[in-house]
């Protein structure tokens, strides 16, 4: 398995084409992505940070993660923009953002800071506890907007390409892994922060072989060293796993982690909340984890 990195102020992410082998590896290329804040977009970056609660490693049972009408998904939205037309993008969709959010369950407002993603591309995280029928439903009523229409026509003209993928998260049994609609139903923002000190989230993608079996397979590896990487000594407070990604329409077997680093913390002498560098959060957590044998066994035997 090869490793690349990868910053979104705000995500981060790997990718790479799917393959075999005649000896059936889980990973076949790992690759994180930096994200920032896109901007002052009211509850454009929800995702905030509380400390992690000790645990205990756990088990993830065997389940489908194809989806139903109903069942709660994610989409990845991203939109590559010309240089030239970010701010204006970024601009316009300041404006909108009370109309996109009054209709839309949006989770995450962000462009890629460094990382193996193309720069100048906006992506949009969306949770639909309601599943595929209310994605239909709540996009096709915004549609109708006259303001909405407004708005696509002063940005479409920004856009070079626009892919959509469809996730599920994956039920790994932590209760510290609060999943994407806490953070939609608790938006908070970090009051206060400067450009040093703003959270960033990190996507880190794994492509994984091709198979039945292989997310499955994964999971469950993934799932029992992972409490050994959150409880590791010295990892920074404000670093939180949001949640588990996993492909459901698009890429075939693809999983991301969404962390969330910096930000606000509680942890002056005080009980005061003081703020974190999100890049240097980040780095402090990774050489942690990095040195908790426990979680190396499990990546090697991802790796395998």
């Amino acid at each position: 398995a090869h490793r690349r990195g990868k910053l979104f102020l705000s995500i981060k992410m790997i990718s790479s084409k799917a393959s075999f082998a005649s000896k059936r590896k889980l990973l076949h290329l790992l690759s994180p992505s930096i994200f920032s804040s896109a901007s002052s977009l009211p509850e454009n970056n929800p995702i905030t940070a509380t400390t992690i609660k000790k645990t205990t490693p756990s088990t993830i049972s065997s389940h489908s993660l194809s989806t139903t009408t109903t069942t709660p998904i994610v989409e990845l939205r991203q939109y590559h923009l010309h240089p030239s037309q970010t701010a204006h993008y970024t601009q316009q969709t300041t404006l909108s953002s009370p109309l996109r959010t009054s209709h839309l369950p949006l989770a995450l407002f962000a462009y890629p800071e460094t990382g193996s993603l193309p720069l100048n591309t906006a992506f949009h995280l969306y949770h639909y506890p309601g599943g595929l029928s209310e994605r239909a439903t709540l996009r096709t009523q915004l549609a109708k907007e006259t303001e909405w229409k407004e708005y696509l026509k002063n940005v479409k003209g920004c856009m070079m390409e626009q892919r959509s993928g469809i996730f599920v998260e994956a039920k790994i049994g932590l209760d510290d892994v609060k999943g994407l609609k806490y953070y939609v139903d608790n938006p908070r923002k970090d009051g206060g922060a400067t450009d040093s000190t703003k959270s960033i989230i990190e996507l880190r993608k794994y492509q994984l072989q091709l198979g039945y079996d292989t997310v499955p397979k994964f999971l469950s590896i993934y799932s029992q060293a992972l409490p050994y990487k959150l409880r590791a000594p010295n990892t920074h407070s404000t670093t939180e796993l949001v949640t588990v990604l996993v492909s459901d329409v698009g890429s075939l077997n693809t999983v991301y982690e969404v962390w969330k680093h910096g930000g606000s913390g509680v942890d002056d002498a005080d009980g005061g909340a003081l703020m974190h560098c999100g890049m240097e959060a980040m780095e402090q957590s990774r050489q942690s984890s990095r040195g908790i044998q426990e979680w190396r066994e499990g990546i090697a035997e991802i790796a395998k």
